[in-house]
């Protein structure tokens, strides 16, 4: 919803003008709230993530009884994770404010020189999908992440000055969704890297738990496992899908997020039993009954369910990967047996993910595998 104003205002001439105007959105402040309630403020209250936890505790501990900043962390993993709310609380722990900003808004060398330049003694740099920074801004992060100095050039052509620009110790903290597309010589100064996993159900149960009380939601045991079980591991979506249930058992149901309103909510936003949406089945459907499970290539998938290969790839593939759905072949992405049980289809004798028999000598004998 957006203010409007109800009167117009008339020009000398009786006229008005109509063009259009950008007015604040007020229903949005309510969700940035509930966004930073939901986040955990200490790393004692970060759910999951035992090891990246365990790590990152003995990492701050070590730098606060040695009155020094930590040594530079990198955090890798799939999206909604925790990866900011880790950054935040790395901040929290040691006391100091926190400069938030992303890969792709630094473009050029002076955007960074300007971040960096305006750091305090200790401040944390949080860097999100650090793989996407430019390649003259990741030279200079070089620089100042081991030195803890840059070079400003002033001119241009023969006569340009390299100015050394001193910088305090700071903490860089940058997240990734994509490792393997970090330079080598990035990723080896960061003195911690931590991977984060996807969570059990169990974890998942825990999270919602906390965030339904602290969203004043009435919510029982049952609801909550319903939907931590649908989640695919992720946090962010159990947070959505927890907010949705609680839209429909307010609007259809008796205000209780109950096993009922979870089942006929999640049914209502295409989401089944296993996690999966409508573009994960799109997928599968795809690949199983039109082109007899595979293999076929990503751009031709991506155009049968109507979606950008790069959508197929980064959005539905990971998870479709993992659970066993979908598998990636030199030749194309392939369905596996669970796909077609998923969908209720029999699965070919040639489905991957299916019994392979080995090769036998003429005494019946594995030829691999034989005395």
């Amino acid at each position: 919803m957006s203010r409007v104003e109800d009167e117009t205002e008339l020009n000398p001439d009786g006229s008005y003008d109509a063009t259009a105007r950008v007015v604040d959105p007020v229903g949005d402040e309510e969700e940035r709230r509930f966004e930073v309630a939901l986040r955990p403020k200490r790393l004692a209250d970060f759910p999951g993530q035992p090891r990246v936890r365990d790590q990152l505790g003995l990492l701050l501990e070590a730098a606060r009884r040695r009155q020094r900043p930590p040594d530079h962390v990198l955090l890798s993993g799939p999206p909604g994770l925790g990866k900011t709310s880790l950054a935040m609380i790395i901040a929290a722990e040691l006391e100091q404010p926190i400069r938030i900003t992303s890969g792709p808004a630094i473009q050029h060398a002076g955007d960074l020189a300007a971040i960096l330049s305006s750091l305090a003694e200790g401040e944390v740099l949080f860097v999100d999908e650090i793989h996407r920074m430019a390649r003259p801004a990741e030279e200079m992060l070089y620089l100042a992440m081991e030195d803890f100095r840059v070079d400003v050039v002033v001119g241009k052509g023969p006569g340009a000055t390299a100015i050394p620009l001193e910088l305090p110790p700071f903490t860089v903290v940058g997240a990734t969704t994509r490792s393997g597309l970090l330079p080598a010589p990035l990723r080896d100064r960061f003195g911690f890297t931590g991977h984060l996993d996807f969570y059990s159900a169990f974890d998942l149960a825990q999270i919602l738990t906390r965030n339904a009380t602290l969203l004043g939601i009435d919510a029982t045991h049952q609801g909550i496992a319903e939907i931590a079980g649908r989640s695919r591991g992720t946090p962010r979506i159990a947070n959505r899908l927890l907010r949705r249930v609680r839209d429909y058992a307010q609007v259809h149901g008796s205000g209780v997020l109950d096993l009922d309103a979870a089942r006929a909510a999640l049914a209502l936003f295409d989401v089944d039993q296993s996690g999966l949406d409508r573009l994960d089945r799109a997928v599968l459907e795809a690949l199983c009954r039109r082109f007899g499970g595979g293999p076929v290539g990503l751009s031709t998938l991506a155009v049968a369910v109507g979606e950008e290969p790069d959508t197929v790839e980064t959005v539905a593939e990971p998870y479709l990967v993992r659970e066993g759905y979908l598998v990636r072949t030199p030749r194309g992405r392939a369905a596996a047996a669970l796909a077609w049980t998923h969908l209720g289809l029999t699965a070919p004798p040639t489905a991957a993910g299916g019994a392979i028999p080995l090769p036998l000598d003429d005494d019946g004998v594995s030829g691999r595998f034989g005395d």
